[in-house]
């Protein structure tokens, strides 16, 4: 069994102060296998904002995995977003844009969906898809396969955002070379839902965390989620935080993969 904290869309720079320590105490309370964090960690790129950023992730004692968001590459000062879009996220974060984490039961793809030339919306590169179906085909042990990547393959009806460059096809490819579950943010919306390929009848599993400290919400609360992986079963309990600084669990949707496919567990 592995327990993983899927957190998105911190947005320091403009967060809700009081929330800091009471996340990371609910970490700590969880003790995770692993804390991935799905993109957006400042506001606007800045270094003191991914201080800030750099900060919270020493707090965490287990093993963090990051991948940056379109709000991690300077918006207001258009050289550096051009030119060296990723440098500060690289110098104060992480290095690499695409890192990935394993072990005898979870194996963790990063894919960095940020284009710089069209700040919002993202891409999904034929390239990264074929990387991560390549990491996947060597792994001879089956293991549950993670996907972390900002820019959602597929949006709920009355999205108003575009959908990034590649992400049906992207989330086709993935469903077909066995990814398992595909973790990202962008919203601020909290969802969980397969999303099936008509290509070759297979499905990856979405799930989407909102703001975990972001003041920019929109309509739904600060919340995170843990993912429990018990071999081909899968729970995801998301917790949330409301008026009040602290974060309890609010509700869990169960999964059993069945093959190439997803099917949801009531009752």
């Amino acid at each position: 069994m592995r327990r993983v904290i899927h957190l998105s869309d911190l947005h320091f720079g403009r967060i809700r102060e009081d929330l800091v320590d009471p996340l990371l105490a609910t970490i700590t309370e969880i003790d995770p296998d692993l804390v991935i964090v799905s993109g957006d960690l400042t506001q606007r790129a800045r270094r003191r904002q991914f201080a800030q950023a750099r900060a919270f992730i020493d707090r965490i004692t287990a093993p963090v995995l990051t991948v940056p968001g379109n709000h991690d590459v300077p918006l207001d000062n258009l050289w550096v977003r051009l030119l060296r879009p990723f440098a500060r996220y690289r110098e104060i974060i992480n290095p690499a844009l695409e890192p990935d984490w394993s072990d005898e039961e979870i194996n963790v793809i990063g894919v960095n969906t940020v284009n710089p030339f069209a700040w919002q919306s993202g891409l999904i590169r034929g390239r990264a898809v074929k990387r991560v179906c390549k990491a996947f085909d060597q792994n001879r042990h089956r293991r549950m396969r993670f996907v972390a990547l900002h820019h959602p393959l597929e949006h709920a009806p009355g999205t108003e955002k575009r959908l990034m460059r590649g992400a049906r096809k992207a989330a086709g490819v993935l469903a077909g070379c066995g990814a398992d579950i595909v973790l990202c943010g962008h919203l601020h919306a909290w969802r969980a839902d397969p999303v099936r390929s008509e290509a070759n009848g297979g499905a990856v599993l979405l799930v989407q965390a909102g703001t975990g400290l972001s003041t920019r919400l929109r309509g739904e609360e600060n919340d995170f989620n843990l993912l429990v992986v018990d071999g081909p079963n899968l729970s995801i309990i998301r917790y949330v935080a409301g008026s009040e600084p602290r974060f309890e669990a609010e509700s869990e949707r169960r999964f059993r993969r069945d093959g190439a496919d997803w099917n949801r567990v009531i009752g």
